[in-house]
């Protein structure tokens, strides 16, 4: 069987497109695969690195404030349909499988004659499946209640397939540690912002430099990613014995498993990883995402005590001393974890495999 799948731009979308990839090889391990991402994008160096080829497509979104330049990627649009039809002609895939983003787009639809599955991991449809959801065989869900974006018919709630080898902590603190020079006798505060980074957070390192100084006994790991890295390695926090600062960790793993309290945004993707690593978990959700869907995706946690959410507006002030404060405390630091842990799913690549698997199976000769 060969599959093409499509997804990027961001981890929330190349990190269920590999996840989905391991589990149909893990069931079919004689089975091809071929990607197709956005060139420059991050899809373009993580997907090879999980052992899968990949081919690029000069596709971008388009720019809603400026108009004028909307022609060019118009051009680039139409330019990289073409490029996706000859490569479905070549690759000739039994099934075509998009999790979202730009290149997605001209790669599933040059394949809409073939069975189509596309994976949406949030509750509020991104545009460019609720685009493809008319030639969808089936589209993979995480949350209840998409049928206002999506035909009902089609609908199967998965769960989210997330990278379970980056959850897998036992047994890895003294090698996390050792990797990232981090001091055994200091507790952890691991902060990622997600694969691009997150300018809110990062601010809120540089604004508790006086903190971090006087609670020296603690240390933080610090993700501020590849659109930050420059600006935050040159200030005076980053220079701090206790912070460590990277643009990507590469071994998340590595990460989970050196934290004892993680602030993130609040993506579906990162949301369905912290609630396997089940370790105490600071939320903030992103303001600038369709319908606020990060705030409910943090609500869902804090409404059953598993996270403490704190308001991006609010992320100066208070989340460094809101994560040390946890750290402090014990009694919180162990209730988060067991309530977290309780959520997890485990088992929703498996899901998608077998739908799509199914497909192909009963696919009209």
């Amino acid at each position: 069987m060969r599959f093409l799948i499509s997804g990027g731009g961001t981890g929330g979308h190349i990190f269920p497109a590999i996840a989905i990839a391991n589990a149909i090889k893990a069931k079919r391990p004689d089975s091809e695969f071929l990607f197709v991402g956005a060139e420059g994008k991050m899809e373009m160096e993580r997907v090879p690195k999980a052992g899968f080829p990949i081919k690029g497509l000069d596709v971008r979104g388009f720019d809603r404030k400026n108009l004028f330049k909307n022609f060019s990627i118009l051009f680039k649009l139409l330019k990289s349909m073409g490029k996706a039809k000859r490569i479905i002609k070549d690759f000739r895939p039994d099934a075509v499988i998009g999790t979202g983003g730009y290149a997605s787009g001209p790669a599933l639809r040059a394949g809409k004659h073939l069975p189509m599955v596309i994976q949406e991991q949030n509750s509020y449809a991104g545009v460019t499946n609720k685009l493809l959801a008319k030639w969808a065989s089936k589209i993979c869900v995480a949350y209840d209640g998409l049928e206002k974006f999506f035909p009902g018919e089609k609908l199967v709630v998965t769960g989210n397939p997330i990278r379970r080898e980056v959850t897998i902590l036992d047994g890895k603190r003294d090698a996390a540690y050792a990797h990232f020079g981090l001091d055994k006798g200091k507790k952890t505060i691991l902060i990622v912002g997600g694969s691009l980074g997150a300018r809110t957070l990062n601010e809120a390192v540089v604004a508790a430099e006086e903190l971090l100084k006087e609670h020296n006994d603690v240390q933080l790991l610090w993700q501020c990613g590849k659109l930050y890295y420059e600006k935050f390695s040159n200030t005076s926090v980053s220079e701090l014995p206790n912070v460590h600062l990277t643009q990507f960790i590469d071994k998340m793993d590595y990460g989970y498993a050196a934290a004892d309290v993680i602030i993130s945004r609040g993506g579906a993707i990162a949301i369905s990883e912290l609630c396997l690593v089940g370790k105490p978990v600071i939320i903030v959700p992103s303001p600038n995402v369709a319908e606020d869907h990060q705030t409910k995706n943090a609500k869902a946690l804090t409404s059953k005590d598993a996270a403490i959410m704190v308001e991006d507006a609010n992320a100066k002030k208070t989340l460094i001393q809101t994560a040390i404060k946890t750290l402090g405390d014990n009694s919180l630091s162990q209730r988060l974890s067991q309530n977290i842990s309780g959520l997890a799913k485990t088992d929703a690549a498996d899901k998608i495999a077998d739908v799509i698997l199914e497909l192909v199976k009963n696919r009209k000769p």
